[in-house]
């Protein structure tokens, strides 16, 4: 049963259909048959159950074939040309001891296992304050522009310099940029037991809000730990674009509410009706209520926990937005 309301050309906000959710029969969908604004989403919904090929995978198989984008972001002398050298096994890029050996972002078509990568060696981002020269500065705009054309950023920290402000700012931008990620520290055979458990430490400490990423420890020169960071990588990228459908998505916001209901907020308690996929590549997930401006963090993150859990969503963000239907007449008794 599909719950479809006509003549709600314009209402964007949803706020007259509330009023149908009094049915009881679930989510409502507001559609215009005379400008055809909604349609397509409820045939779309109408033929979900009963599982028709899509005329759309010909576009899919064409995105499957489409190489993954890869930028490999860290500070200079982490050593991101020499492990993109190591995939390479030849000298592709240049690699010296110096900090700052490699002035632009330079991208390296590569295959492994079937799939086509984009490898993007982005130039190692300073501290401003260190930043003077025209080239330098055209560096720094060339990584960030970098990080956010990649389907995938690997983050690339050095155990033998542990997690510095540079890489909480690297880091940060990356989040920002709503990238998959994956932490990879190099240099790990160089560092003692002691410096690993510190390392370990910082990163819980100083990188919490990358929680969702997987964390790798590679030797870039001996090869050491390459393949599970390339497993990472893929997973992420598939986390990225996952597609989530409305009935599960809503299913398991009712079972969350069910579960543990969210806290009043004054007067009021958010009323959490319904949820949609409103993006990918950071997933966005959208959901939509009363009152929902009274929503807390801590329960945004329990709800995003179980998201992610139905949808092993691992390596990328997830962004839950909120969209309330601002009607007087509806949950008076709060």
């Amino acid at each position: 049963c599909l719950l479809v309301a006509n003549k709600a050309e314009g209402m964007h906000d949803g706020t007259k259909l509330v009023d149908f959710y009094e049915l009881g029969l679930g989510e409502v969908h507001g559609v215009s048959a005379a400008h055809g604004q909604g349609m397509r989403d409820m045939v779309e919904l109408a033929l979900e159950p009963l599982n028709l090929p899509d005329p759309d995978d010909e576009e899919e198989e064409d995105d499957v074939n489409k190489p993954i984008k890869l930028a490999v972001a860290g500070r200079p002398n982490v050593g991101k040309s020499t492990l993109i050298n190591t995939w390479l096994g030849e000298e592709r890029l240049v690699a010296f001891d110096m900090p700052g050996t490699t002035r632009d972002a330079i991208s390296v078509p590569f295959e492994r296992n079937g799939q086509r990568f984009e490898l993007i060696d982005t130039a190692g981002l300073r501290r401003k304050g260190r930043v003077f020269e025209a080239i330098e500065k055209f560096s720094v705009v060339k990584t960030l522009q970098a990080i956010e054309s990649a389907n995938v950023v690997l983050l690339l920290l050095d155990a033998t310099q542990g997690v510095t402000d540079q890489d909480a700012h690297i880091a940060g931008y990356i989040l920002e940029s709503g990238r998959a990620v994956v932490i990879a520290i190099n240099k790990w055979d160089a560092v003692d037991s002691y410096q690993r458990e510190q390392i370990q430490r910082q990163i819980e400490t100083r990188l919490p809000f990358l929680k969702f990423a997987a964390l790798h420890f590679i030797s870039a020169i001996k090869r050491q730990g390459l393949g599970p960071v390339w497993q990472a990588i893929a997973q992420a990228h598939k986390s990225a674009t996952r597609k989530m459908s409305t009935p599960v998505l809503t299913r398991l916001l009712l079972e969350a509410v069910q579960f543990q209901a969210p806290k009043r907020g004054g007067m009021f308690r958010p009323k959490l009706r319904y949820a949609h996929q409103g993006g990918m590549n950071p997933p966005v997930i959208v959901i939509h209520g009363n009152s929902l401006e009274h929503v807390t963090d801590a329960y945004k993150r329990f709800l995003e926990g179980r998201f992610r859990k139905e949808f092993d969503l691992v390596g990328t963000p997830l962004r839950i937005e909120f969209k309330s239907s601002h009607n007087p007449f509806v949950d008076k008794d709060g």
